[in-house]
């Protein structure tokens, strides 16, 4: 029997978190569960869980319940318990560094500065988990960093994050199907779609002299 896949979203539970720019790696597991027909019908070491097949492969996915700072409490256990190693993780997961609208997918490296990828490095013991870092933005003027990330998306921040939502999404699809290069090829950056230089326009082929 193949091998499961482990994708983790990132997130605070509880309803007052539910919108919060923390947790938008929350939403993108829920949208792959509902474009896939998962759904989080269990807890399994201190996790929501949604078990299935996405595109073929065996995944799960996991939205851990330890708040957002303990998250290897809850990922490093349930990795243990399904024999998933490293390189068949994603974690998905806020990140202020990177400006709103932007995803930064990553094979390996540091946590960033945050707190939930980094307890998951420390406890996984190693850096080589592929991670998509979903971009919220810095905080305006002199906001606090840590109360701005429990601040919910308003307005045309909504829309952009639901894009987000959806690329990180067809991210995290690509990762399980062809691999983390090419899932950085595709997604890397705002999505925009660069304008190609448009070709000359043909010239007539030149008239040919009639022959006498």
């Amino acid at each position: 029997m193949a091998d499961w896949f482990l994708i983790v979203g990132l997130g605070n539970p509880g309803a007052q978190y539910e919108r919060t720019r923390h947790n938008i790696g929350f939403r993108v597991v829920d949208e792959l569960a509902r474009k896939h027909g998962l759904t989080f019908s269990k807890i399994e070491q201190r996790a929501q869980v949604a078990a299935g097949t996405i595109l073929g492969k065996r995944a799960l996915l996991a939205k851990p319940l330890t708040f957002m700072n303990l998250s290897g409490d809850s990922v490093v256990p349930l990795a243990r318990f399904y024999k998933v190693e490293p390189a068949s993780i994603l974690i998905i997961s806020d990140d202020l560094d990177i400006p709103l609208g932007t995803l930064r997918i990553r094979q390996t490296g540091s946590s960033g500065g945050q707190n939930g990828v980094k307890h998951i490095l420390e406890r996984m013991g190693t850096q080589n988990i592929a991670r998509v870092r979903v971009g919220i933005g810095r905080p305006p003027g002199r906001m606090d960093a840590a109360g701005y990330v429990l601040t919910p998306f308003k307005g045309d921040e909504e829309i952009t994050a639901l894009e987000m939502i959806d690329r990180a999404a067809k991210a995290a699809e690509t990762w399980l199907t062809d691999g983390v290069e090419i899932a950085m090829t595709r997604y890397n950056g705002t999505g925009e779609t660069k304008k190609l230089p448009e070709k000359p326009p043909k010239q007539p082929d030149p008239v040919k002299p009639s022959e006498s």
